[in-house]
């Protein structure tokens, strides 16, 4: 059942809402004055809040900033003695919206319902970029990761482009999404580009897009990847996995900012940073004419090199426990208890699948554990590879 609050010095009116928001099956709280409204505020959680104006011991444009600096619950203003300078005015201090009185019922009652809707949609968003957060959370104190840090920290607020080196499974992907969340771009889009996962003959569409009727399946018009990036971050990741042609053209959008489309001939201007990211030694690709010279050149203005997981051992414990009470949270188990000795025997193991090999065996052990992990759970489950 929807909660509100109502925040209004006389009796009358609060009665009033009172009856008609429980017909209309809300509860209610009120208080008699912006203190109270505000004690309560803090004390329940509210889907919406409604404020009167002219109060006497706190001006209802004071209680609207208060609540503000505490809660995203939306609030809505009414007053009886309002014109349209004070509607504005609240609402540029942050009110959800503004009603006279004699209060409309059916205004109220849709303007509750809306200002409901986008307090759902706030939460539902705020716990989406939780578990976004979640999934792309760097995890390390070892000396290695923060060196990683203190390379992103400095990177990030520029716009030189950021070549990522590293095993399969040590995070790249991760590195170059906290480059772009730190960065000035971060509000705009992150496109992420598999470029071993595109046949060779779709990638120029999938990067530059095409023209309806360009190739027998162009039914329609397709934006690429970099139109798609426009004001943010495109993010190639298997760059060394990508074709010389392919590789042509990225040098050229590099150079000039402005792609074409595939059976296109209108250059259309780009905006965008550019992170890319290879398991492959590029150096030794453009010995074996793999991989030209200059794009290495263009992409590599900055390198990160992600350390393998066996050259961090260091941060085995803190990734564990991480995985675990994750996938122990998922699951709805209870905290497993790693103990030192499977500790040990984590430490032992050569991690040739580096975190993406970690994560599994946590998963692992969250669904055949219960209670603790002992060692003999590790010899067993987690399939180590003894030096």
């Amino acid at each position: 059942m929807p909660r509100i609050l109502v925040i209004d010095d006389e009796q009358s009116i609060r009665s009033t809402l009172r009856e008609i928001l429980e017909y209309e099956k809300f509860r209610v709280d009120d208080a008699m004055d912006g203190v109270q409204g505000l004690k309560l505020a803090r004390e329940h959680h509210y889907d919406a809040i409604l404020c009167d104006i002219k109060m006497a011991k706190m001006d209802g444009m004071e209680v609207l900033s208060q609540l503000l600096s505490f809660s995203e619950t939306p609030v809505i203003m009414i007053s009886g003695h309002g014109n349209i300078e004070t509607a504005v005015e609240a609402i540029r201090k942050g009110a959800y919206d503004y009603i006279s009185k004699p209060l409309d019922l059916n205004r109220l009652l849709v303007t509750l319902r809306n200002a409901m809707d986008k307090g759902r949609l706030v939460d539902e968003t705020r716990l989406l970029r939780k578990k976004i957060g979640m999934n792309y959370e760097m995890i390390g104190e070892s000396e290695a990761m923060k060196g990683i840090w203190e390379m992103i920290r400095r990177v990030a607020p520029t716009d030189a482009r950021v070549l990522i080196t590293g095993e399969n499974g040590t995070g790249k992907e991760l590195v170059a999404r906290h480059i772009h969340a730190l960065s000035n771009r971060a509000d705009g889009p992150f496109v992420e580009v598999n470029c071993a996962a595109i046949p060779s003959e779709l990638i120029e569409s999938n990067l530059f897009g095409h023209e309806k009727g360009s190739f027998t399946s162009a039914v329609k018009q397709h934006k690429g990847d970099f139109e798609q990036a426009d004001g943010g971050t495109i993010f190639l990741d298997e760059i060394g996995d990508m074709s010389l042609s392919a590789q042509s053209k990225v040098l050229r959008a590099l150079q000039e900012n402005k792609i074409t489309r595939v059976g296109g001939e209108k250059e259309i201007m780009v905006n965008v940073r550019v992170i890319a990211a290879t398991n492959k030694n590029l150096k030794e690709e453009i010995l074996n004419k793999n991989f030209r010279e200059d794009l290495y050149h263009r992409l590599s203005v900055i390198i990160i090199d992600v350390p393998p997981l066996s050259k961090r051992l260091d941060d085995i414990p803190t990734l564990v426990q991480y995985f675990i009470a994750q996938y122990c949270n998922q699951q709805g188990k209870a905290l497993l208890n790693v103990q030192e000795d499977a500790m040990e025997e984590l430490r032992k193991m050569k991690w040739t699948g580096n975190i993406r090999e970690l994560k599994n065996v946590a998963e692992r052990l969250v669904i055949l554990c219960d209670g603790s992990v002992s060692s003999e759970d590790i010899r067993r489950y987690a399939n180590p590879l003894y030096e």
